[in-house]
């Protein structure tokens, strides 16, 4: 029989780790680490699988629709109880647009997932991918979203070197040089 930490556990394991110097030690190697980079790599191609299947079934396949999963959200009594402020703006907002969020659901999911496999605006699509997970949890879902969002956490807090085999290499020094350096530039012109 296995036995899960809880939060104040896994908290004192980060807090020991943090006092040691371990934290810093592991945040240096996943951010600078090749190894870490191929591992990283693997977990980016195996979320961008998941979100990319996931939009693409519901863009090829029969019409998605959203208000279905909506109203299940505006009748779920935890949902209103413990998250009143999304349960409102699910209400209020996203209902009378379903259509418009059907769409978003549907080519977001593709879009993170297409940006994950090829390792392109990795830290962007690690985002967007992880505020829909937790949309989904919030809304009451379970599902795979709090194992997205654990492997997601480790894309986010790794920064460039998870996109560094993919994409990322030549986009990222590209976007860099193109946009930092003429406002760079234009700061010292000024000055």
């Amino acid at each position: 029989m296995t036995r899960s930490l809880d939060l104040s556990q896994y908290a004192l394991i980060f807090t020991i780790l943090y006092s040691l110097g371990g934290m810093k030690m592991f945040m240096n190697f996943l951010r600078n680490n090749q190894i870490a980079a191929g591992i990283l790599t693997i977990l980016r191609v195996y979320l961008g699988w998941k979100w990319m299947t996931a939009g693409w079934g519901k863009i090829t396949g029969e019409r998605f629709d959203a208000s279905g999963y909506l109203n299940g959200v505006v009748a779920n009594e935890t949902v209103a109880e413990y998250y009143p402020t999304y349960h409102a703006f699910i209400e209020n907002f996203a209902l009378p647009n379903s259509g418009t969020f059907s769409f978003m659901v549907a080519w977001g999911e593709f879009l993170v997932g297409l940006g994950l496999i090829l390792g392109v605006l990795t830290t962007a699509a690690a985002f967007f991918g992880i505020m829909m997970n937790f949309a989904f949890m919030f809304a009451g879902t379970i599902s795979t979203n709090p194992w997205m969002v654990l492997l997601t956490i480790f894309i986010l807090a790794a920064g460039y070197n998870a996109g560094k085999f993919g994409g990322d290499r030549w986009v990222v020094p590209f976007i860099r040089e193109k946009l930092f350096k003429k406002k760079a530039g234009a700061e010292t012109a000024q000055v």
